[in-house]
């Protein structure tokens, strides 16, 4: 029976959980021991089946960038949508030529030439192939703890073990020392000792294990799965100067980081001065609409010759979601206000890490910060239970966050950057009765 109108509102979420189970493959599962089924949603706030509403500070895993549906987001997709839906890469629209063009204002660089998808999955496939095309070469480089999707492709660039399920299956992928600072074996070295470290790292793989001609280093401006890991200054510096001098190109991936979510800056990478040779970006940048999109220097992307086609890849709809993202997003200064929200949430993470000694790191950028959960702060041993628990305990506060990390101990938060200053605080308040409980164990 099809559920529709109020009666929608009220369904049964035990029924649909049981229902998913059985119907779905086990592999993708649900966030909590009891999932939530989502009705509706308005700026950083949604509800359940049961009416009750959450406060959103993870929007979807950092997609809802203006918010659950944002009026004009809406308004634009329904007026285009009403006049047409899909035509497939074969013929053109005027929202992706729109969209483009309002990408290539704010890319970083020389960054010119775009090619949209549905997927950030997607998108790291097509930025992949064309600098293997560009440069005539085969040999990858990413970062260990990276997350690049889940095509073939994708996990075997994913250096997490838990997301691939068949280990490496393709040949050419290569993964040096993620910048981890926290939790470098590499010990407590100064910025620029440690950057000499990695660098080295990264040259010698270079040398040993490729014939010397790399096709590119690809990697995320902070590493999102990985729990949010930022680099020390120099890092990026120092990567893409090597892979360059061997002739290779620099992927940047800004699927997580990008369209001002790390504050004064529209993507990532601008806060290290360097240009990328081409760039991936999804999430956000339709604000929950299904759009990939690769960006790259306009002679690199002209190397691409064959044929290929992208059957739902600037699908209208799609494309109108998106030209309205940008232009909310550009009128609303996501950048400044990433920025200023990001500092008062930062304190406020940095206050409660001083009262309970297993909150071990606090990190990030901007809108985009983490707790990292331990057992003692001596050992920095993660603490997957404390996650878990805290996890738990924000749900029966009616906030909503993530989970990430290699060992599942980081909370993630990373709400619409059109947060409120008050909405911030809520979420602060939220979040320290959480702790609470979880320090007196409080469900355990």
């Amino acid at each position: 029976m099809t559920v529709t109108g109020e009666a929608k509102q009220h369904t049964d979420s035990g029924r649909i959980t049981a229902d998913y189970r059985e119907l779905f493959f086990p592999c993708g599962p649900p966030l909590y021991e009891q999932p939530l089924v989502l009705t509706e949603g308005r700026g950083v706030f949604v509800k359940d089946a049961e009416g009750d509403e959450y406060l959103d500070f993870f929007s979807g895993i950092l997609t809802t960038s203006v918010g659950h549906c944002h009026p004009d987001v809406v308004g634009s997709v329904q007026e285009q949508v009403a006049h047409l839906g899909h035509t497939s890469t074969l013929y053109l629209n005027e929202k992706q030529v729109s969209a483009a063009g309002r990408l290539r204002e704010i890319a970083p660089g020389e960054l010119g030439k775009s090619f949209f998808t549905n997927s950030g999955t997607e998108a790291v496939e097509t930025a992949v192939m064309l600098a293997c095309i560009y440069t005539g070469r085969s040999d990858v480089f990413a970062l260990r703890q990276a997350y690049s999707g889940r095509s073939f492709l994708a996990t075997n660039l994913t250096a997490h073990g838990g997301w691939r399920p068949l280990g490496s299956t393709i040949p050419g992928i290569k993964h040096v020392m993620s910048p981890d600072r926290y939790r470098s074996p590499l010990g407590d070295l100064a910025d620029e000792e440690i950057v000499d470290a990695f660098a080295r790292d990264f040259e010698e793989a270079i040398q040993t294990v490729t014939n010397g001609k790399p096709a590119a280093f690809m990697a995320e401006t902070i590493q999102g799965v990985a729990g949010y890991v930022v680099p020390p200054p120099g890092y990026f510096q120092r990567m893409v100067e090597i892979v360059r001098s061997y002739g290779g190109l620099f992927i940047c991936d800004e699927v997580q980081a990008g369209f001002g979510r790390t504050g004064s800056k529209w993507f990532g990478i601008e806060h290290w001065e360097v240009e990328p040779d081409i760039m991936v970006m999804a999430k956000g940048i339709a604000n929950g609409f299904p759009v990939g999109a690769t960006i790259a220097r306009p002679e690199i992307a002209d190397a691409w010759k064959a044929k290929t086609i992208s059957t739902f890849g600037a699908n209208a709809v799609s494309m109108a979601a998106m030209d309205a993202t940008l232009d909310v997003m550009v009128r609303e200064d996501t950048p400044a206000r990433s920025e200023e929200r990001g500092r008062q949430l930062r304190a406020g993470l940095e206050q409660l890490q001083e009262r309970y000694d297993w909150i071990g790191d606090v990190r990030g950028m901007g809108l985009m910060q983490a707790l990292d959960l331990v057992e003692d702060r001596r050992s920095k041993e993660p603490s997957p239970a404390k996650a878990k628990a805290m996890l738990e305990a924000t749900k029966k506060e009616r906030l909503l966050v993530g989970l990430g990390g290699l060992h599942g101990n980081v909370l993630r938060l990373g709400p619409s950057m059109l947060v409120s200053e008050d909405e911030v605080r809520d979420c602060l308040e939220r979040l320290e009765r959480a702790c609470h409980d979880v320090d007196r164990g409080v469900g355990s």
